[in-house]
């Protein structure tokens, strides 16, 4: 006998989205409203958050929202001219670390967080390519707060329709394959007042060649 499915269970659901050139996965609610509102208040409270500058075009400008990087011992990340050491993980960070896991069938070692603080903040154009993340980055981006718009655009071609997601409180995004080579993420300023957004993105950092982990 067929069951119908609960609102929350088919927000449980894994949904493919479709668009050449990647492996793009999203789920509405890994975690539930008042779970995901739960881990967006202590996260905010107890995360070390840092407003870091970054090298654009040979000039230096503090980014457009908070950021903090979490992780294994020789898990250091650089970006934008940025070097970035790894913190401990602390027991919250932990917990989800290893429900993420679970649902992914992955290992992740490191986390970046980063929190906007309003509609003001966001994250430019760009792509997880760097090359401690390996040849097929898979990464899984987790919201916690306020949802935003997630776009994506196609690298080379150029008649590809861009692709927006609206992210929210406990979603869950998931890019693999070769995602990273082929698009570029971004997410954009907005007009209206929006409350504050933290997004947490697992991934896995491999030692460089010479360089023990």
């Amino acid at each position: 006998m067929n069951r119908t499915l609960t609102l929350f269970e088919e927000d449980r659901l894994m949904e493919n989205i479709d668009v050449p050139d990647a492996e793009i996965r999203y789920m509405r609610r890994f975690y539930g409203e008042e779970e995901a509102w739960r881990h967006f208040a202590a996260l905010r409270e107890e995360v070390s958050w840092r407003h870091e500058p970054i090298t654009l075009w040979g000039k230096q400008f503090l980014q457009p929202r908070l950021t903090a990087w979490y992780g294994e011992t020789g898990t250091g990340y650089t970006y934008s001219g940025l070097r970035m050491a790894p913190l401990p993980w602390n027991p919250q960070l932990a917990a989800i670390k290893a429900a993420v896991e679970s649902l992914c069938e992955r290992r992740f070692n490191s986390v970046l967080l980063n929190l906007y603080r309003d509609q003001r903040d966001s994250m430019g154009w760009h792509s997880d390519d760097e090359p401690e993340l390996g040849k097929h980055p898979f990464i899984a981006s987790l919201s916690l707060g306020e949802a935003r718009v997630f776009k994506m655009k196609h690298k080379l071609r150029k008649t590809e329709k861009p692709v927006s997601l609206e992210l929210g409180n406990g979603s869950l995004l998931i890019m693999g394959g070769s995602t990273q080579q082929y698009w570029l993420h971004a997410v954009g300023k907005e007009k209206q007042t929006i409350g504050a957004r933290i997004n947490l993105t697992f991934r896995t950092v491999h030692a460089k060649p010479g360089r023990s982990s």
